[in-house]
Formats: structure tokens, C-alpha cells, sequence
């Protein structure tokens, strides 16, 4: 393995992106099997300001001997991604997960971007950043970073200035200048700009290509995309239309030879797929815990799940004894509970029924199989009693 792609768009980079990833239920696609026939062992998908795709990814490449790289083009405010104005610019970055850790940085910036920071795009900024750069590996990113941007209008001290920001945002070692050639007359500009605010900091640099769609002759497809996006016609001369045929996914050896005049960006890819070792954890429940109130009289979350249960029932049947049929049918329910770890999961799905009925969101009375349980009858999740 000499050369890895670290910037790619799968189909979850809506009408943008086109490399399928997998045929369904996470099996690997055809374009995942012929890359992998080809010799390419790990590769990572940066979807445009979501990880939809990260877990489909993750099974289907493994399952073809593709090492995954999990990772987000992440939009990236200008100043305060707190700020919504008519002005504001969404610029990219390139960030990858190093480990669990970093992963779940991820996953909370995105909801962060999501909640608080969507703007035209869910964007997360330095201060984000900052809050959840552990476990990450960060490229500067593609002509619309801000580090390209500053390079692009000739202010090095700027660019200069982020690269060291970055740098002590995610520490030594994990953050990396990004270099791109599509055959852009900009990107010339800040490929010079960019190699010098290497040759300032020492910072390493990486050699990318914006891949888009799998073979050269999908950039009409591609096309087609764009205009679906954006609402647009082949025809019109006016639409928004890319400038470059390139953006597809390039043999190692072309990348090797794009970029031969700095072998050291070919070999930090192999370094970065080297460093970002994370795992997905498969196989068992992991559920939320929910935190017991401070009036529960119990740090003990069965015995507080049991005594609400008793106090529900006794408070739906109208009586303070519970009767025989009743009580062995709640402790046989409560023992498989208990037995499978789901305390939390009954607490925690009671509460925000207690809360949409108290909002006066309508609830059903219940159905299926979870009417059948007394457990669910007794803490007013359902209303229909099982027996």
C-alpha cells in the first residue's frame, strides 16, 4: 500500500457524491469489490457535513479486505457558527477519526452543526472544534477551507496563522496541509501558497483528490447530479457546472505521478490510514443510562423501575393490593428486564411519553406487542391492560 485515497463523497453526499458504497443491508457495492481487485486496501469516505453512510461503509468495506477510514467534509463557519447571517461563508475541512474517541467527536460535532450551527449547512467552527478535537486527524481541506481561501488572495501570514491554530486545536502530528491538483487555475495558486506555509510551520503535507464518482467518464453523470441539485438545465450557461473532469478516483500510480514533485504528500496518505485505527463495536446493546432523580430513595435502578411499577399498578387497578395474577405477571416481567440490561430503556421511554402527553402531542393507548406488557400498563406507556 503506497498511496490512499483520504477524500472521498459516497451517494450520501446528496446529489453531489456518486461512489456507491454498498448493494443494500451493507453489503460491499460492485465499486467497493473492483477497487479492492485492483489492490487498494483502505480508503475513507468524507461525505459533505454528515457520517449517514459511515456504518454502511464500515461492514462493507471490511467485508472486502478495505481498511475504512471514517471521516466528514465538515462545513466550517466563518466566525461563530452561533452567527446566521446573509453573509456568512461555509467553508470545508477535511476531518477524519483517529479512534473511538474521535469518532464520537464527530458524531457530536455533526448534532452540534445540526441543532445549533445550521445555516444553509449544519457548521461547526473553531471553538467546536476545540471542545472536541481529541481522537481526530484533520486535513486543511479542498479550494473552499479557509487556509485555500487565504492562500488563494496571496495572505500567507493568514493562512499561516490557521495552519498553527489547527495544529494546536488537534495537536502535533495530527493536523496536515492538504494538496489538491484537478486542473484548476486557482488551485495552482494555492498549491504555491500552501507548499509555502509548509516550508513556514514544518507542517506535513498530504496529497488528495476530490473524488466525486469512480471512472473519468462519470463526470456526465455527475453533471446530471449537479443540475438535478440545483434545480437547473443541461442547457442553461448560466448554472452552476464544475470546471474539472478529475474528480474521479485515481489509480495510486496517477496520483503518484500527479504529485511527483513531492513524494512526502504520496507517503503521509499511507501515514494518516496508518494512524486512523478506529473500530466499530458490533454485537451488543448499548443503551443510555438514565439518571435516577434525587428523590428515588435508591441508587439502585431495578429497585427504582420496580418501585415505580408498583406504585402505577396499584394506582391503575384502583387498589393497594396488588393481586396475585397481577404481581406474578409484573415480577416475571421485571426478572427478563432486569436479565437483559433494560432498565433504562423502559425509564427513559416512559419519561417522553409522560412528556408528550403533557404537552398534549397525542399518544396512542399501544400496539403490537408492547401492549402486552404489564410492565409498559403500569408506567402508563400503554393503556390497555394485558390481562
Amino acid at each position: 500500500m503506497d498511496f490512499v485515497h483520504l477524500h472521498n463523497h459516497s451517494e450520501f453526499s446528496l446529489l453531489d457524491g456518486m461512489l456507491k458504497i454498498n448493494s443494500g443491508r451493507g453489503k460491499p457495492s460492485e465499486f467497493l469489490k473492483t477497487i479492492a481487485g485492483q489492490g487498494v486496501r483502505a480508503m475513507a469516505v468524507t461525505d459533505h457535513g454528515n457520517m449517514f453512510g459511515a456504518v454502511d461503509f464500515y461492514f462493507a468495506a471490511r467485508e472486502v479486505g478495505i481498511h475504512p477510514i471514517i471521516g466528514c467534509e465538515m462545513y466550517e463557519a466563518s466566525g461563530s457558527r452561533l452567527d446566521k447571517k446573509a453573509d456568512s461563508v461555509n467553508s470545508h475541512l477535511t476531518v477524519l477519526a483517529r479512534n473511538e474517541t474521535g469518532y464520537r467527536n464527530m458524531l457530536a460535532m455533526l448534532s452540534e452543526a445540526y441543532l445549533n450551527g445550521f445555516y444553509n449547512r449544519p457548521r461547526i467552527d473553531k471553538e467546536l472544534l476545540a471542545q472536541h478535537g481529541e481522537g481526530l486527524v484533520v486535513l486543511s481541506g479542498c479550494m473552499q477551507s479557509q487556509l485555500s481561501q487565504a492562500c488563494l488572495k496571496g495572505n500567507l501570514d493568514e493562512a499561516v496563522r490557521l495552519a498553527a491554530q489547527y495544529r494546536d486545536i488537534v495537536g502535533d502530528g495530527n493536523f496536515y496541509l492538504e494538496i489538491m491538483d484537478h486542473g484548476i487555475a486557482e488551485e495552482k495558486t494555492i498549491l504555491e501558497g500552501i507548499l509555502e506555509v509548509a516550508r513556514r510551520t514544518g507542517l506535513p503535507l498530504v496529497a488528495t483528490n476530490d473524488c466525486h464518482y469512480h471512472h473519468k467518464a462519470d463526470w456526465q453523470a455527475h453533471d446530471v447530479h449537479l443540475c438535478i441539485a440545483t434545480g437547473s438545465a443541461l442547457d442553461d450557461p448560466d448554472r452552476f457546472k464544475m470546471t474539472t473532469h478529475e474528480l474521479y478516483f485515481k489509480s495510486a500510480d496517477e496520483m503518484k505521478q500527479l504529485f511527483s514533485f513531492c513524494p512526502e504528500a504520496i507517503r503521509n496518505t499511507v501515514e494518516i490510514a496508518n494512524k486512523c485505527q478506529f473500530k466499530l463495536e458490533y454485537g451488543k446493546s448499548i443503551l443510555p443510562v438514565f439518571p435516577l432523580p434525587p428523590d428515588a430513595g435508591t441508587d439502585n435502578i431495578e429497585l427504582y423501575l420496580r418501585g415505580l411499577c408498583l406504585k402505577g399498578l396499584k394506582l391503575k387497578l384502583g387498589t393497594e393490593t396488588i393481586a396475585p395474577d397481577y404481581m406474578q405477571r409484573l415480577e416475571f416481567e421485571l426478572g427478563v428486564i432486569n436479565k437483559m440490561q433494560f432498565p433504562s430503556y423502559f425509564l427513559i421511554v416512559s419519561d417522553f411519553i409522560a412528556a408528550a402527553r403533557g404537552m398534549g402531542v397525542p399518544v396512542g393507548p399501544g400496539r403490537g406487542s408492547g401492549a402486552g406488557s404489564l410492565v409498559s400498563y403500569s408506567l402508563d406507556i400503554t393503556r390497555v391492560d394485558p390481562l
